[in-house]
């Protein structure tokens, strides 16, 4: 059993209780409308309801719009380099499993440049929250077709429209061996990307979340078809996962009792072009985590971390003749 330092005792004996303020640093700069504004207020929300100690949490991104993410989160934070989010929240996650580690990726950032590290993160299978903002546009260098967009899509890069038909990041995650969860939310359905967040973070496990986010500046009125017809968005429903509210029921009438432990029907669910499925296509608990099987459950400190170092560095050490002979 690990031990814990006396001021970890001391905050566990404390009734602490955390608010919005306790977790939001700085103004968004995101344009007016942007999805990861609304993407942002279900998670410090849920840090808030979950009551995530900011010392404790750490926000992982790597390059885009979305990757500005750990600036407005109080908490610890890693802006890292383009594609390379998720191997720098595994090794977070290795060298301390007591922290709760999000990372906040875009299609660009993690279907493309990224898309290795994505694979092999969800066949992993690591104890983290993995959450995919999927504008299908490059938004930070203001419109370049990216990997989810759809074909016909004009851009900068693609002025006659793109030949080919978007990555489809759902039926690609559902293809990786070891996957435990997936799901998909909407941004302009606050309620259910509420609680399709707060099921990711619970899963023990990767719980990777595809958040269809709205880019009003390079793809205004892209959503606009399924915003204006709920009837258009396919809310999953499970006595096992998502139960939506009786008055979220009245607007989204559209729904389909799916069992989160039917892979066949997951794929198909994944692969449908007419609606958008919103909740959670797949979870299975029973996938053990790569930490667990490689026995990570020590606390690495900083003596254990430099006792380590020494250790090898001393492999290397060109030591004076004296010290040679004396030895």
């Amino acid at each position: 059993m690990d031990m814990m330092s006396p001021t970890e005792c001391l905050l566990r004996m404390c009734d602490e209780h955390f608010e919005l303020e306790d977790y939001r640093s700085g103004v968004p700069r995101w344009c007016t409308g942007c999805g990861d504004n609304a993407i942002l207020a279900a998670v410090q929300r849920l840090c808030r309801d979950e009551g995530l100690r900011p010392e404790k949490t750490v926000f992982v991104s790597g390059i885009g719009c979305s990757s500005r993410f750990p600036h407005y989160m109080k908490t610890y934070g890693f802006h890292g380099i383009h594609g390379r989010a998720l191997p720098v929240a595994e090794g977070v996650k290795m060298s301390r499993p007591d922290l709760d580690v999000f990372v906040n990726t875009g299609d660009g950032d993690c279907c493309s440049i990224g898309a290795a590290h994505w694979i092999h993160a969800i066949r992993y299978n690591m104890d983290i929250t993995v959450f995919l903002h999927d504008n299908q546009i490059y938004g930070l260098t203001k419109k370049q077709a990216s990997p989810t967009s759809p074909i016909g899509t004009r851009s900068n890069t693609t002025p006659k429209g793109s030949y080919l038909e978007g990555l489809n990041p759902l039926s690609v995650t559902l293809g990786i061996q070891n996957v435990s969860f997936v799901a998909q939310a909407v941004d302009w359905i606050p309620e259910l990307l509420y609680e399709i967040v707060k099921a990711a973070y619970r899963h023990k496990g990767t719980g990777f979340v595809r958040i269809l986010q709205r880019c009003p500046e390079w793809l205004p009125g892209f959503y606009d078809p399924w915003m204006q017809d709920p009837k258009r968005v396919q809310v999953l429903r499970h006595a096992n996962a998502l139960q939506p509210s009786a008055a979220l029921s009245k607007t989204y009438t559209n729904q389909l009792e799916h069992d989160p432990l039917d892979m066949a029907q997951a794929r198909a669910i994944a692969g449908q072009k007419h609606d958008i499925p919103v909740g959670i296509l797949y979870h299975d608990p029973s996938v053990p985590c790569y930490e667990e099987t490689r026995g990570s459950d020590r606390i690495v400190t900083p003596e254990w971390t430099r006792a380590g170092l020494n250790a090898e560095l001393d492999k290397y050490t060109v030591w004076p003749a004296a010290a040679v002979e004396a030895s």
